[in-house]
């Protein structure tokens, strides 16, 4: 296609009427699909006074410019959401990127479940958050299970003959097999605090220090959750506050969702916009409220036009009345500026993560790569003598870590060998393989730990799956760094920015797979001890760890529950604990509050 330039004058032609344009690149691809009440005023904007970056960026790759002429402002809006979820422009607003805070569910059955969740269904369950600290709810719903064991199975609940093994280990209070009343299952939970403060107390005066910091971190995550965590109103109506920070082309969408007068969620999108501030907020709603979220009877917004627009689309679309309005003063206006401040937080750390740009780009140009390596996948493995041999990838984005995306992965085909470079054949044989099934996002640049080998190894299997994916390698004794079909390594100078990079990569996936491979040999140290009882094999060991979670917990555990997990007598499981109180006398002691004895010393840890 020939290239021409687009100038006011050449879009003269638009119609003065409300319809949807469409911006197309040198391909013919649609890159960017915009409304307007007024189609030549709106277009001809683009190109009249001083522009914004972002503005730039998007009209540097436009060559065309089709419109669409529809009857009214509320089919353009319609007609503009379809071809952008048809066509998904490159500078349209993708949510793909919105981060919920998870939230405690307690559902509406006749035996509740209690379990932690992103997602919000309105079936008349309760919902208690959101909690940014994942931590403290995860901390909380263990201590729920151990004193108030409610049940685990999804769905309607279904009576049985016995119960599963959950009740054995006192996990479940087993309603499906009549074990339990309602009413005593229903009982309330706001003795939590005041019985473990008891317990933390009775703890401490005992000198159990280590059960005494276990129960005080467990009233810490209760008070956690019931202090701050819900904001509190008497107005009942629901309601959600939706702002927004900007710079250049980066935009944080933050939307604070009110029922019943709580604070009953709080998401956060990441994304970008190249349009005006008006079409990206509408864009944003639309897509928002079509995430099978309900709107609400009234929405507060940033100063906008499109305030009938949205209105009639929340009437049409989901047979809601909502009232959109911009708050001035009181309750409302300081809610908005809370969401604005969570918005301009959560902008200003993205602006400190792309301080990395300027070093990726620098080894863009360093290692001749296609593209900016915004998205580095990194992989390690490790093992002990060739047991546990296990490998780690991890993901960064722009420099940083991208923890959601990390990955770790038993290797399967050596059978006890020592060989790095066959795991690293099949490890990343695995990933990329997976990465071609699921059509998954490739990143732009592969960095394996290790040297020529290891580089070999890795390259051998993207070529086989036919992958052009850059990959490197970068060993550990002079920080060089390897590229295939180069004899002699490229050398970056210490300290330097793009170097600092590939080595926070290098470092973090050796991390991930060497505490991974540790967590094993931790759980066959496990395993070994339970084994040393007459009668107890391998199968029954797995059993009772799989079911208990550490020895500490078998020690201390019900006997009865315990044999009934292994599948032994009563006296055998107590046997179990007797082998293990006697290899740590201190802790034995240490139950006996009757006793009197001196202040415990520090032992070695299990």
């Amino acid at each position: 296609m020939e290239k021409r330039t687009l100038t006011p004058k050449s879009i003269s032609h638009f119609p003065r009427k409300p319809g949807v344009y469409l911006m197309k690149d040198a391909d013919g691809r649609i890159i960017y699909v915009g409304k307007a009440k007024i189609l030549i005023n709106r277009v001809r904007s683009y190109f009249t006074g001083n522009k914004d970056i972002k503005t730039e960026m998007l009209i540097r790759k436009v060559v065309q410019i089709d419109y669409i002429i529809t009857q009214n402002e509320y089919e353009a809006l319609i007609l503009e959401n379809n071809l952008i979820k048809q066509w998904k422009p490159r500078y349209n607003i993708n949510l793909k990127d919105g981060k919920t805070y998870p939230v405690i569910r307690i559902t509406a059955e006749q035996y509740p479940r209690v379990f932690r969740t992103r997602r919000i269904i309105q079936d008349g369950s309760e919902y208690f958050g959101p909690f940014p600290n994942v931590q403290s709810i995860d901390t909380y719903l263990e201590l729920i299970e151990r004193l108030f064991p409610l049940r685990k199975c999804k769905g309607p609940l279904k009576r049985r003959d016995h119960p599963c093994l959950y009740y054995h280990i006192g996990r479940c209070a087993a309603p499906c097999a009549g074990k339990v009343s309602q009413e005593g299952y229903l009982q309330s939970v706001e003795v939590l605090i005041s019985e473990l403060s008891a317990q933390m107390q009775q703890a401490s005066s005992e000198l159990r220090f280590e059960k005494a910091a276990e129960l005080r971190d467990s009233v810490d995550a209760i008070r956690t959750l019931q202090s701050g965590q819900q904001v509190m109103d008497a107005d009942l109506d629901s309601r959600d506050y939706v702002a927004s920070a900007v710079k250049e082309e980066l935009a944080t969408f933050v939307v604070f969702q009110m029922r019943n007068g709580k604070l009953l969620g709080s998401d956060i999108f990441r994304t970008q916009v190249f349009g005006s501030t008006e079409e990206d907020l509408t864009q944003f709603l639309l897509q928002y409220y079509e995430a099978l979220r309900s709107p609400p009877s009234k929405l507060f917004l940033p100063k906008t036009e499109e305030t009938s627009a949205i209105e009639d689309y929340f009437k049409r679309e989901h047979d809601a009345q909502v009232t959109i309005s911009t708050p001035r003063s009181g309750r409302d206006a300081s809610i908005m500026r809370m969401a604005a401040e969570n918005a301009k937080q959560d902008l200003d750390k993205r602006i400190r993560e792309r301080s990395n740009v300027p070093a990726l780009e620098e080894l863009q140009k360093v290692l001749k790569l296609p593209k900016l390596p915004a998205r580095i996948e990194g992989f390690d493995i490790a093992q002990l003598s060739g047991k546990h041999t296990v490998a780690s990838m991890v993901s960064f984005r722009d420099g940083v870590p991208d923890k959601p995306q990390y990955r770790r992965f038993h290797v399967k085909t050596l059978d006890g060998a020592i060989d790095d470079f066959a795991s690293m054949r099949e490890v990343v044989a695995r990933r990329y393989t997976r990465i071609m099934n699921e059509n998954l996002p490739a990143p732009d640049l592969i960095l394996i730990d290790g040297g020529k080998g290891q580089v070999s190894a890795a390259v051998s299997i993207l070529k086989a799956l036919d992958l052009h994916i850059p990959l490197i390698g970068l060993a550990k004794k002079n920080e060089e760094i390897y590229l295939p079909g180069r004899s002699e390594p490229v050398l970056l100078p210490h300290g330097s920015p793009p170097l600092r990079v590939l080595q926070a990569v290098r470092d973090e996936a050796h991390r991930f797979a060497t505490g991974f491979n540790q967590k094993l040999r931790q759980k066959d140290i496990g395993l070994g001890r339970l084994e040393g009882v007459p009668g107890i094999g391998p199968a029954r060991s797995k059993k009772l760890l799989a079911a208990f979670k550490s020895l500490e917990t078998i020690r201390t555990a019900d006997p009865a529950a315990m044999a009934a997990v292994a599948g032994v007598s009563v006296a055998k499981a107590l046997e179990i604990q007797e082998m293990l109180r006697a290899e740590n006398p201190t802790l034995e002691a240490a139950e006996r509050p009757s006793q009197q004895r001196e202040a415990p010393t520090s032992g070695s840890p299990e």
